[in-house]
């Protein structure tokens, strides 16, 4: 996959929620870590000169901040654009602001592991599952574009069928829904361990600089921590995935 597929922004890491499996450790205590407007701008302009294809947006929860309906439409109304949410904070005047800012080139992401909420409650916690569902059906009666997002646990593996029929039930078609594995990264104490030696790099910015993955913000996978410009992160990536697999530049693992 090439380096300029997809650039990922945390647009902050406080969230309404705080999942058993969490790899940013988001909860509404954590300290929000904003990333700002203003280098969202930058960042976004930027990536469209380098010419990125799409431009991902996650957190924690980015609907917590203000900013984020000026982010989406900066960057949607230059590159497809997906931001991630669990979508129970999207109601009344937040679900009418973003609507004001939707396009064809948005995407909202919604993350939803069950098709019942025993499945999706076991590690999101309980009465989630109603209030993001109710947040999907929102989204939909206002013409925004929703995919599902859905992580392999436990609590759902033997379910994922009947998940599948639930979103199809929504009307959320079959390429609109992925899964991926649990990560043993953040709150989580089981999953798969992955790093940047098997993970394909991705590129992701945090007010903390600029990571390999958005799967983390760790330390151990920070590649700078200078933002800008831009260009250099990107070859500084590609410099260290040489180094990795010299041969042929691709890692041994990929995660989304």
């Amino acid at each position: 996959m090439s380096l300029l597929s997809k650039l990922w922004i945390y647009t902050n890491y406080d969230c309404n929620l705080r999942c058993a499996y969490c790899v940013a450790r988001s909860s509404p205590r954590a300290p929000r870590r904003a990333i700002g407007l203003d280098k969202v701008r930058r960042l976004v302009d930027d990536a469209v000169a380098l010419g990125f294809e799409h431009i991902f947006f996650t957190g924690g929860e980015p609907f917590l901040l203000d900013e984020i309906y000026a982010m989406l439409a900066h960057s949607s109304a230059r590159v497809p654009t997906t931001v991630l949410t669990n979508a129970m904070l999207l109601r009344g005047a937040r679900l009418d602001r973003l609507v004001a800012v939707a396009n064809a080139n948005l995407t909202l992401q919604v993350s939803l592991d069950g098709g019942r909420p025993q499945e999706h409650d076991a590690w999101r916690g309980q009465g989630t599952w109603q209030k993001t569902v109710e947040g999907i059906e929102a989204l939909q009666a206002n013409g925004v574009r929703v995919r599902l997002s859905t992580t392999v646990t436990p609590a759902n593996q033997d379910h994922l069928e009947q998940l599948c029929e639930f979103h199809r039930a929504l009307g959320i078609a079959e390429e609109d829904h992925t899964t991926r594995a649990l990560a043993k990264r953040g709150f989580s104490e089981e999953g798969l361990e992955l790093d940047r030696a098997n993970l394909a790099p991705e590129i992701t910015v945090s007010a903390d600089g600029v990571f390999w993955h958005p799967l983390s913000t760790d330390q151990d996978m920070q590649v700078s921590q200078a933002v800008f410009p831009l260009c250099a992160a990107l070859a500084a990536v590609q410099t260290q995935l040489e180094a990795i697999s010299p041969a042929d530049a691709t890692p041994r693992k990929k995660f989304t």
